[in-house]
């Protein structure tokens, strides 16, 4: 039996319409990315409002959160690091999540931002939730697989991405 792959780009469908799971599947990643975008919008905006957050010692301060982790984290190295300047680090991470958050919500350089989110979720995953026992307790790796999807597929429909691609296609005189 030969096998052949598909050279036509004609709609299977009679009509040439899509059919509903086609537009599902067009806005799949919608919810998750105004789940993202949101949730690191508002991470980074509650640690730009938090002053004890940027200290380097006290209750709350990103300085005593990398203590108390240095020991049990993965790259004890990398929490050494923060340490060095832990204002710095916690500035460093809050613009970071509202920069992703922005750009994931926006869809402006979407599959950047969503592999900065996946960065900061990676490294919150390997110094502050890695005690997490079992392992399923700690929220960055989950986080960090949720924007693996956005990462491969970036922001298809109500983001600026989509909007300059349709414009650069128009300006180019390719209408598919």
């Amino acid at each position: 039996m030969a096998h052949s792959a598909r050279t036509d780009t004609h709609s299977p469908y009679l009509d040439g319409d899509r059919d509903w799971r086609d537009t599902a599947t067009r806005y799949a990643l919608l919810p998750l990315r105004v789940f993202l975008g949101v949730t690191f919008i508002y991470a980074g905006l509650d640690k730009l409002t938090d002053s004890s957050f940027f200290a380097s010692s006290g209750s709350g301060s990103v300085g005593d959160l990398m203590r108390t982790v240095r020991d049990s984290s993965a790259i004890p190295a990398l929490v050494d690091l923060a340490l060095k300047n832990p204002s710095g680090f916690g500035y460093a991470i809050a613009f970071g999540e509202l920069a992703v958050g922005i750009g994931t919500l926006l869809g402006l350089l979407a599959r950047l931002a969503a592999v900065g989110g996946a960065l900061i979720s990676l490294s919150l995953w390997l110094t502050v939730s890695w005690a997490s026992d079992p392992y399923y307790y700690g929220n960055d790796l989950p986080y960090l697989m949720a924007w693996l999807p956005l990462v491969l597929a970036g922001a298809s429909v109500f983001s600026v991405d989509a909007a300059l691609r349709a414009r650069r296609r128009q300006r180019s005189g390719d209408y598919r």
